[in-house]
């Protein structure tokens, strides 16, 4: 394991070097070893493509046997700082996967880890249309057949769904606090 020093986003910044580089050379029993015996390491689609929790050594070994060749995980790194409370470095890193980018948040005691939460944000290919990515709602100049924001509403409302398919699709309502009348 690389030296710690004694700031917390350094020893954070240490242990996620070490956890790239043993995912890097697919070497599971080097990234077990970076965990603690009663360690939770919960994936949000990003590892497992689904919602899981892995509880101990042995079922993180288990989830990474089967899933590290597929998601190729890379690039972890800290964001912003790391804090330090009764013992326990808190920070949230950021890092990418084959075909994802994802964030997550880690819990260290004594250099290992005691918690690993993993979340996929966005896939690769299919960011989301936001910042400079944003489609521009308003056209300036002159264009000659410039369709208004209703003509262009009307036809994107008669093509969405047979020549046009939406961006996403919401499958699914009501978790946790709706109620039903």
């Amino acid at each position: 394991m690389t030296d710690l020093s004694t700031h917390p986003t350094q020893i954070a910044g240490a242990w996620l070097a070490d956890f790239t580089s043993a995912l890097a050379s697919n070497d599971v029993d080097a990234a077990i070893a970076l965990f603690e015996p009663e360690s939770y390491w919960r994936d949000l689609v990003a590892f497992t493509w689904n919602i899981r929790t892995q509880e101990g050594p042995e079922a993180i070994r288990a989830m990474l046997t089967a899933r590290l060749v597929d998601t190729q995980p890379t690039a972890f790194a800290v964001e912003g700082e790391a804090t330090e409370a009764g013992g326990v470095v808190e920070t949230w890193f950021t890092f990418e996967t084959a075909v994802a980018r994802g964030r997550g948040l880690l819990r260290l005691r004594d250099g290992r880890a005691w918690t690993l939460l993993t979340t996929m944000t966005e896939l690769k290919g299919f960011e989301e249309h936001k910042g400079e990515r944003r489609v521009k709602g308003a056209e300036h100049g002159v264009h000659p057949g410039r369709k208004t924001w209703l003509e262009r509403r009307q036809e994107e409302a008669a093509t969405l769904g047979y020549t046009e398919q939406p961006y996403f699709v919401i499958i699914g309502r009501c978790q946790g606090s709706c109620r039903i009348n």
